[in-house]
């Protein structure tokens, strides 16, 4: 992705290398995995999020950030690209918000963590992965998982599988603007567990949807193997492919985001129409 020398957003939080004196332990043990497991990719976070993050609230603590060590030159290049990133968000959605009469789009934060972090959903530490908060409505985002991702999970590396998931929690930020997540919250308070989960999963192949929208109108800015990067990243985080690399067998009535070839197919979606109108993923899966 070309991104160097370009806008960088006045949105991000920069916490990297803060001391924490009362961080979250190392490992997480078995909430951390649950969250991995269940989160990865989060999404509304307010309503799936924060009960885990409450479990862990009550054992561990997160202290108030100390001294700041000197980022190195990578992380420094890093969280320039995680702004690049930002702003072009702050664009593309400012762009579809107006042309759609959808009213002013209230551009979200992020904030850039090591090892865990305080949210406006509760304390959080790095092995819950990307996530978006509605309380606050920040994104939240450890780079480190981005190694992860391509070590652990089997994507491919580059740049532009740190904007797949980005623009993805951006997405979160959307859906809490248009008011579909309080919609499927209140639905998923009403349905049984199974029907909760295929409102998950139709919220999250939306939000791939809205990433691949982004995508689309950021064009201009993308190099060969870029779209290939976002769907490796999309394949990799698939309800199945995860469930078979944990536990060796797949249960489809647990699935919270999506099989690969549903995040990869509506990541496409979006980027071939442009079009937030094509993005109805909830009348295909509860149909």
């Amino acid at each position: 992705m070309k991104w160097k020398g370009r806008r960088q957003s006045g949105n991000l939080e920069d916490r990297r290398g803060m001391s924490n004196k009362g961080k979250l332990a190392a490992g997480g043990g078995l909430i951390a995995i649950v969250v991995v497991l269940l989160q990865l990719f989060g999404g509304e976070t307010g309503q799936q999020l924060a009960p885990i993050l409450e479990q862990v609230n009550q054992s561990r603590s997160v202290s108030e950030p100390g001294e700041q060590r000197e980022l190195t030159a990578k992380e420094k290049e890093m969280g320039a690209f995680a702004a690049t990133l930002l702003a072009d968000t702050e664009d593309v959605w400012n762009q579809i918000f107006k042309e759609n009469n959808l009213g002013d789009y209230q551009e979200p934060g992020m904030v850039l963590f090591t090892d865990a972090v305080r949210s406006g959903c509760g304390n959080a530490s790095s092995a819950s992965g990307p996530f978006y908060c509605p309380a606050d409505h920040k994104l939240y985002m450890d780079l480190v998982f981005f190694d992860e991702l391509k070590t652990r999970f089997g994507a491919k590396g580059g740049d532009f599988a740190i904007a797949y998931v980005t623009a993805h929690e951006v997405g979160h930020h959307v859906q809490t603007l248009l008011g579909t997540s309080q919609k499927v919250r209140q639905m998923q308070q009403q349905s049984s567990a199974a029907q909760a989960n295929q409102l998950s999963v139709a919220q999250e192949l939306q939000a791939d949807f809205y990433a691949g929208v982004w995508a689309h109108h950021n064009r201009e800015y993308l190099e060969e193997g870029d779209i290939e990067e976002a769907l490796s990243a999309a394949n990799a985080v698939g309800d199945d492919a995860i469930q078979k690399r944990t536990q060796g067998s797949v249960q489809p009535d647990s699935f919270t985001h999506g099989t690969s070839e549903q995040r990869m197919h509506w990541f496409m979606k979006g980027y071939k129409t442009g079009d937030i109108r094509q993005g109805d993923t909830f009348s295909e899966i509860l149909n």
